[in-house]
Parts: structure tokens; C-alpha cells; sequence
């Protein structure tokens, strides 16, 4: 995944070193050291190749006794294939097998549809003639954005079209009065970044997979990310979305109204939805000025317990500059390191069982980096912080964030993971990490080094201010032994503590049938009922989210 894009220069200041020298002096009395920085070598990583050096199972052959095909979805014919060559160009049409790998395969390489055909619409109007062609003949269609969902939510089960938006990559608009933008639902997230930062703006949204997502897919999902401590999600940020539904009726409410109560507010009905509402093909989305002060520390803590209280401190003292909270478990950082292929971590003094990364955003550097060295002294004078470094420029910013951003794939570095992304009050939330671990090792298929078992370890990181945690079980290979220990545990687990089963990856294929973990019966009929309002020929991408 790209590393996050960092604009600001966070220099050495004359009030820097004065603080620094003051934080080393209160710590030393505790024999802490405040690592230097500058001995830390850069660790950026490039987003990672597509790679075919693993054959996929076929979702439809590994999930036999789960899913089956539907009969009511045609098969598609050599008419159909006529049809959408006098919408599209040749070049939009895919039919050969190895590109459509690319198609059919998730990220995590655990999931493989069966298309036949990819079509790679430019307008809205070609969406919109193909969706009701495909709903007029019942051909089951799967909208894919980057194709870098965690859920099995944008990769066909069986023989589904699938409609990628990538060829819609247009900026539409700008309104810097506003700071309102508007998009084709193909612009790949990190480019709407870099053209709002050269305006001195922000996209109120980032991801570790901002090099490869898309918009559309990012609101389809619902995506979190990083910056949601700072900037909320998503339903109240998109202003105004274009939908082309499952009869080829194009929804347009790509308006600039920050304020509009005239009825229901139907675009939330879309944000969250994972495609099986209608294909969004344009966003408008609210976007904030740019910080012009940028800065990180990277802290090592005792327990999980201390990481909530360092929180807690950090809430009341960085206040308004806070925007980044992130916490990473031991055993995340040692895979880290190896997938970074570096000999040294960014905390030097020795291993932790827990490390926080806090990023601070704001518009006067010399009072951002005063707050925030001021809450570090505090946090070390009061025994809360062992150990911790503070990134002297952006490309140190950066290579902090890569101990963050890099443990989605170094996750898999062992063969596969099993990804569980779930909201969880907070003095709760790292106690699933240890319930798997247990459990695993019950079942006698867990450890870090022995390479015979197939799971190597539970892993626990994400978003301390939100309340999510990424549960990571890393394997050495996908195994139906594997699944049955985590599943339903893992759901039952959350249940009981009140919590929900996907805070920001979506339900798609992989957590379909345990909606119930999170939704009573009521919100499940009222969700059945809007889908089948929408799309009652079931179209939509079919097989997943209810």
C-alpha cells in the first residue's frame, strides 16, 4: 500500500530542542532515553505488485456448503456480448482469462469469482444503458471500485458481470470558497489528495490503500481510515452522490448544500450499501483546508490498559490538533520488521507489548509541537510512556507511519490472513485479541515461529478514537480447521460485549450470514425490505451483505 502523503514539513526549531532537552531530563530520572530519530533508517515501502505466484480457490468450490448459485440469474450469451459492444469501445470489454484474474481475485488472495466479462464504462450514461440491459435480462452484476476491499464484497461469487468503474476518473469540480469536490466514483483516492493539496486542501479521508482505492468504493464501504478521529466519516462529510439503480435510472443529488432538510436524505441510503443498492458513479464531498503543521510521536506502553489512558490524556491536552490516535500489539511490529526487511525498530531501548502512534494537525507549528511535547513530559513524568521518539521532518513523519500503514501486509507475509475489523467498547477492546490467541492455542494450531502450525498469530492494531480494532489472524495457509475456531467465536465474542462486527470494512461476502451479531431482527427485515424496493430482480451484487 502507498504510504500516506505528508505535505507539511515538520522541521527542527530552536523551541524543538529546548523542549526535547527538557523532556530527556524529566525522563532520565526513570532512566528513559528519548530515542534521536536521525538513527532511524527510512522504511517507506511501494504499494505491493499484483502477484500470481499463489493459486486461488474458487470462492463457489470453498464455500460449497454456504452458497450456491442462484437459477433466476441468466448465463451470459453471445447477444449479450453484442449488446455491450455497441455501448462500449473494444478496449472496455474484458473476456480474456488472465486479465480477468485480476477481476475475480481479492487482495488478500482468498476469494476468486468466475467472470466471464469485465466492461470498463467512461459515463454515467454507460452505466446506466448496461445496469438496465442486465436487469431487463437478469444478469447478476458486481460494481468494483480498486478492488481492494478485505470483505469479499467486490469480487463475483459465481459468473456476475463485473462493472468497473476505473475508467470514470475524472475530477468533475472544485469550489475553493466551499471546499467542495466533485468526482467521478473512479478517482483513485490519493489523487484527489495530491490535487486538493496543490489548492491547500485536504480529502477528509485516508487509507493505507490510498495508491489503489477508488471514491466510489470508499463510500460504497463506508471506509473509516485514518483520519476519522479528526474529520467523522463519511455520512457527514459526501454531500451529494450520483447512482445509476438497478432499473437504469440515474439518482443525481451531486448538489453543493451543506444544509438541505427537504425530505429524506436519500444519498445515506447509498454510503454503506457495498453496491447492492445501484452503482455510484459521481461523489460531492465537503473538504477541509489543508494543516500547515504536521507532526508524530511513536510511544512504547506497558500494557492495554496504559494505551487507553495515554488516550484519555491526549484527548484532553492536543485537544483540537489531535488527529491520528493508532495503537499496534507486539507481535504486530516484529511482523512488521520483517516485511520491512530492517534490522532496526523505531523504539530502540528494546520490546513492548504495545506501541501508539499520535499525529497532530494544525495551523501554527511552534504552538502544535509545544502541545504536544508538553503532553509527552507529562505522560513520562507520570509513568505512562517507557519509551518514545518524535519525527523531526516529513519523511520521518512518513517512516513512522510505516509501522502503522505496513502491518495490513505484512499480516499476510505468511501465507494468508483471516481479517476481522469490529467496533468494541474500549476497556474491551484488546481482550478479543487475547480470547483468539487462547483459543487457537486450545486447538494446538498456533505459534510465531514453529512453521509446521498453521497459524502463526492474533494480531491487534486500528483506531484507538473510534474504537475499532483490526483483528489480523495471520496463517500460513487458509484452512477450514482455522475458520472453525474463529467463527462464530469471534462474532458470539463481540455480540456479548455489545459491539459490531464491521466497523469500516462492510459486511460483503465474508460476514453475510452474521449480520445478526450486530442487528436485530427488526433492522434486518427493514434492510431486506429497501433492498428488495431497489432492486427486487436481486442484480445487485448478489450472495453478500444481507
Amino acid at each position: 500500500m502507498h504510504r500516506r502523503a505528508v505535505t507539511a514539513t515538520v522541521a527542527k526549531s530552536t523551541s524543538r530542542t529546548t523542549t526535547t532537552s527538557r523532556l530527556v531530563s524529566l525522563t532520565s530520572r526513570r532512566s528513559f532515553l528519548l530515542t534521536k530519530f536521525s538513527s532511524i533508517p527510512s522504511s517507506r515501502v511501494s504499494v505491493a505488485a499484483y502477484s500470481t505466484a499463489k493459486t486461488v480457490p474458487l470462492t463457489a468450490e470453498t464455500y460449497a456448503s454456504k452458497v450456491q448459485r442462484d437459477p433466476r440469474y441468466k448465463k451470459l450469451t453471445a447477444s449479450d456480448l453484442e449488446f455491450f459492444k455497441l455501448v462500449l469501445p473494444g478496449n472496455s470489454i474484458i473476456t480474456d482469462k488472465d486479465d480477468l484474474d485480476f477481476y475475480n481475485e481479492d487482495w488478500m488472495r482468498k476469494y476468486k469469482g468466475q467472470s466471464q466479462l469485465v466492461l470498463k464504462p467512461k459515463t454515467v450514461e454507460q452505466v446506466s444503458q448496461i445496469v438496465k440491459y442486465c436487469n431487463q435480462e437478469k444478469l447478476a452484476v458486481v460494481p468494483q471500485g480498486g478492488n481492494t476491499g478485505l470483505v469479499g464484497g467486490s469480487n463475483p461469487v459465481f459468473d456476475e458481470i463485473i462493472l468497473s468503474l476505473s475508467s470514470m476518473n475524472e475530477i468533475r469540480s472544485f469550489d475553493e470558497a466551499s471546499g467542495i469536490l466533485k468526482v467521478d466514483a473512479g478517482v483513485i483516492l490519493e489523487t484527489a489528495d495530491q490535487y486538493l493539496a496543490e489548492r491547500g486542501f485536504i480529502f477528509p479521508l485516508d487509507l493505507g490503500a490510498k495508491g489503489s482505492c477508488q471514491i466510489g468504493g470508499n463510500v460504497a464501504c463506508n471506509a473509516g481510515g485514518l483520519r476519522l478521529l479528526k474529520y467523522g466519516s463519511l455520512h457527514g462529510s459526501v454531500l451529494g452522490l450520483e447512482v445509476v439503480l438497478p432499473d437504469g435510472t440515474i439518482y443525481d443529488s451531486m448538489h453543493s448544500l451543506r444544509k438541505d432538510n427537504t425530505g429524506y436524505d436519500l444519498k445515506q441510503l447509498f454510503i454503506g450499501s457495498e453496491g447492492t443498492l445501484g452503482v455510484i458513479t459521481g461523489v460531492s464531498i465537503l473538504c477541509p483546508s489543508r494543516p500547515q503543521a504536521n507532526n508524530v510521536a511513536f510511544l512504547a506502553v506497558k500494557d492495554y490498559e496504559t494505551v487507553t489512558k495515554v488516550f484519555n490524556e491526549c484527548k484532553k491536552e492536543l485537544s483540537e490538533i489531535l488527529s491520528a490516535f493508532e495503537f499496534m500489539d507486539l507481535n504486530s511490529q516484529k511482523l512488521t520488521q520483517q516485511h520491512l526487511g530492517v534490522e532496526q525498530h523505531p523504539i530502540e531501548s528494546g520490546e513492548y507489548p504495545f506501541y501508539i502512534l499520535i499525529e497532530t494537525s494544525g495551523s501554527n507549528k511552534e504552538h502544535d509541537d509545544e502541545k504536544l511535547e508538553t503532553f509527552l513530559g507529562n505522560a513520562m513524568e507520570n509513568g505512562l510512556v517507557e519509551d518514545g521518539i518524535i519525527a523531526q521532518d516529513e519523511s520521518q513523519i512518513q517512516s513512522l507511519w510505516s509501522w502503522r500503514e505496513s502491518i495490513p501486509e505484512a499480516s499476510t507475509m505468511n501465507g494468508g490472513v483471516y481479517k476481522y475489523d469490529v467496533s468494541i467498547p474500549l476497556k474491551d477492546l484488546y481482550n478479543l485479541v487475547e480470547a483468539c490467541n487462547v483459543e487457537l492455542d486450545k486447538a494446538g494450531i498456533v505459534d510465531f515461529e514453529d512453521a509446521s502450525k498453521p497459524v502463526v498469530s492474533a494480531i491487534g492494531y486500528g483506531h484507538i478514537g473510534d474504537g475499532n480494532l483490526h483483528l489480523n489472524v495471520c496463517v500460513r495457509q487458509y484452512s477450514k480447521e482455522i475458520e472453525k475456531v474463529l467463527e462464530p467465536f469471534v462474532y458470539e465474542w463481540i455480540s456479548e460485549k455489545k459491539g459490531s462486527i464491521s466497523a469500516e470494512h462492510g459486511l460483503g461476502f465474508q460476514k453475510k450470514n452474521y449480520i445478526g451479531y450486530s442487528k436485530n431482527d427488526q433492522e434486518i427485515s427493514m434492510i431486506k425490505s429497501i433492498k428488495n424496493h431497489f432492486d427486487p430482480e436481486g442484480i445487485m451484487n448478489p450472495y453478500k451483505y444481507v
